[in-house]
């Protein structure tokens, strides 16, 4: 699919001069930092240079003191405490997080993952019931309980008090719980909105601990689980989650929690330095798959295991749900293309919706993603279970999803997200009038541009401006992440070599070395490109191009060197 590279706007000259005077830096790089909104040596320290130091009084989060004083409390008394998330890494985390942590002050403590087959997603009836049975009196919910006022009413009526940490938009009601954290609340004036639900758990126990006199190394020893969690719920790496996340990785690199040190091994990932993007693909998987084909119980039991031989056999299991996930994945996803392929109607809509009843509840999300890569449009991929269709929502670019869902509400059981993904429950009678009404809702309010996948690319650059210090300070600019993407440049007029083939077991990548028009050469590998971008750029005579690219650096043979990591061939005609 061909797509549309938007160059941004070069930033400010006097202040990129300036920054690229006392930085001793390229006029280059000072201008992403302007783009990134750093326009002082100060603030450039601080983006370099992110500390701990640095966060935010947790108790400017509205309800905290609610929060820590009902923890307190349940210590003082001595209660049985229960520590319930959600079934996805975000949740899996946090849940490891606050229960490793507290479980050194509680002596009576426990974790509940709901079932998302039986339970469905966020705090369930069933989990409150256990809780009653189990005589536990307080409830810590992580990633997620905004919404859930009902469930809240429910617990209240039988004396179990609920402490909800979320990241989620509420509603219009907040649920009256003890106390209720989250940064999205109208009435919560905390600086950083965009916390992960684990980032919101973090801040609690940050705030227990500073009530009590509790050292912060204390709790920052599984800080790498927050950078699991802001990386595979894909919130912004900026702000407090961008000193998180840097202190995370460095613990998730050097000494991380025997569990995801685990993970790893089993990744095939133990001495690598890990990114932002290492935790999407080869971390964030594992531990979802848990939750997708069996239980998220099973990544909790990993998360908090302080025994390398147990943490070993619940990785090595969860490894191969992993493996079943995929061959789901991969199974689920053939069938809707071709379900979209043969029906014309389908293929000319501005949205899809797709619907099964045999497809694994637990990887439509996935499927929804890979169907809004091939056709770019919202997508709601979904599956039948406990009787209903349930599924998830991915959107595109600057597209609200979770606006066209709601404007379908008559329609759906239950619904939640934000602007970029969402899932959803209706009973399967209401499948075809939900799809004509997200149809139309979408065809209206969508955009032509919007439908067009677009690359934006940071400022263009010639080849002479990549060396190894452009480089190294590039990189102090991580972790990479949305809102701090990792900087994309284009080149104008570039041609093949010669030297360009095509590799993979089905040669459908691009191996490139290409020359500027100053004769400079530079490697690149573009992956899963159409044959005919090889044919064009290797026709005589050459021809010239332009080239949207990432730069990285690539060790062949124990030695390292720069390569450009394609990511659109533009073409002149």
């Amino acid at each position: 699919m061909n797509k549309k590279v938007h160059i941004k706007d070069k930033g400010d000259v006097g202040v990129i001069k300036h920054l690229q005077s006392e930085l001793t830096i390229s006029e280059v790089l000072a201008n992403l930092l302007v783009q990134r909104g750093i326009s002082t040596f100060e603030e450039a320290k601080t983006f370099f240079r992110p500390s701990l130091d640095n966060l935010y009084n947790p108790f400017l989060m509205q309800d905290m003191d609610k929060a820590v004083a009902r923890i307190e409390k349940a210590l003082l008394q001595n209660e049985k405490i229960l520590i319930y998330g959600d079934y996805d890494v975000d949740g899996t985390t946090s849940v490891a997080l606050v229960y490793s942590f507290l479980k050194k002050y509680f002596k009576q403590i426990a974790y509940y993952i709901p079932d998302r087959y039986t339970e469905g997603y966020g705090i369930s009836f069933d989990g409150i019931d256990f809780a009653e049975k189990n005589h536990y009196s307080l409830v810590i919910a992580l990633d997620c309980g905004i919404k859930a006022v009902n469930k809240i009413d429910y617990a209240n009526q039988r004396n179990i008090d609920f402490i909800i940490c979320d990241h989620h938009t509420p509603g219009n009601k907040i649920p009256n719980a003890v106390a209720v954290l989250d940064p999205k609340r109208s009435d919560c004036k905390y600086p950083d909105k965009n916390l992960s639900g684990c980032g919101v758990g973090f801040k609690l126990m940050q705030g227990f601990a500073e009530k009590k006199s509790i050292p912060f190394e204390e709790l920052r020893q599984y800080i790498d689980l927050t950078a699991v969690s802001i990386a595979s719920d894909i919130v912004p790496v900026t702000g407090e989650n961008r000193i998180l996340a840097f202190y995370g990785l460095q613990k998730l690199n050097k000494n991380p929690v025997t569990g995801i040190k685990t993970i790893k091994n089993i990744a095939g990932v133990k001495n690598k330095q890990l990114s932002i993007s290492d935790c999407v693909f080869k971390i964030g998987p594992r531990i979802n798959a848990a939750g997708r084909i069996e239980s998220g119980m099973s990544a909790v039991e990993l998360l908090i295991s302080e025994n390398t031989k147990d943490a070993h056999g619940f990785a090595q299991a969860i490894d191969a749900f992993n493996t079943e996930r995929k061959e789901l994945d991969r199974n689920i996803t053939h069938d809707a293309l071709r379900a979209i392929g043969n029906d014309i109607d389908l293929r000319n809509r501005k949205s899809t919706v797709v619907f099964h009843k045999d497809w694994h509840k637990g990887v439509v999300g996935i499927v929804a993603s890979r169907l809004t890569e091939t056709y770019y449009r919202p997508t709601v991929v979904l599956g039948e279970s406990g009787g209903l269709a349930t599924g998830s929502a991915r959107s595109v670019s600057d597209y609200n999803i979770y606006e066209a869902i709601d404007a379908c509400s008559e329609f759906l059981e239950n619904f939640g997200g934000h602007k970029f993904a969402a899932g959803l429950t209706l009973k399967t009678e209401n499948v075809p009038a939900f799809s004509q009404c997200f149809e139309k809702y979408v065809s209206e309010t969508i955009t032509d541009e919007q439908l067009i996948p677009v690359i934006s690319a940071d400022t263009e650059i010639k080849f002479s401006d990549i060396d190894g210090k452009f480089f190294r300070v590039m990189m102090q600019m991580a972790p990479f992440g949305p809102g701090n993407m990792s900087p994309v440049f284009i080149t104008r007029n570039v041609q093949d070599t010669g030297n360009s083939r095509r590799v993979g077991s089905n040669k459908e990548h691009l191996k490139l070395e290409v020359i500027d028009e100053d004769g400079i050469v530079m490697p690149g590998i573009g992956f899963s490109f159409e044959p005919e971008y090889y044919e064009r750029i290797s026709a005589e005579p050459k021809t010239k191009f332009d080239i949207c690219y990432s730069i990285n650096e690539n060790e062949f043979r124990g030695k390292k060197s720069l390569q450009l990591m394609i990511k659109e061939i533009i073409f002149k005609d």
